[in-house]
């Protein structure tokens, strides 16, 4: 399986629900609670002038209502997540990660 499939399905567990989008474009319609993620970086290993190993990195938004949401929680505990900030827009919590899959 696609590794940013498996990465989308590991999102939807940690949300419990399907609302998890990727890369989604400006006209579509979210429903809250939800998680947004798109690809950030692709990191490369190299020998022998050769690409040996990729890390692709991800920038996960949990986007929420509730500014004490059990989903920030959740992904924070996903491995190779970082957290990197908060904000809030449109009376909506967002909750930045960084994520290796």
């Amino acid at each position: 399986m696609n590794r940013r499939l498996e990465l989308h399905e590991l999102l939807c567990e940690a949300l419990g629900s399907r609302q998890v989008y990727f890369q989604p474009p400006t006209n579509v319609s979210m429903r809250y609670p939800a998680i947004v993620y798109s690809r950030d970086d692709i990191r490369n290993n190299f020998a022998d002038n050769d690409v040996y190993l990729q890390h692709y990195m991800y920038q996960v938004i949990v986007i929420d209502k509730d500014p004490d949401s059990a989903i920030v929680q959740k992904v924070s505990l996903l491995p190779k997540c970082k957290f990197d900030r908060h904000y809030v827009a449109d009376n909506l919590n967002h909750d930045v990660f960084t994520i290796y899959y």
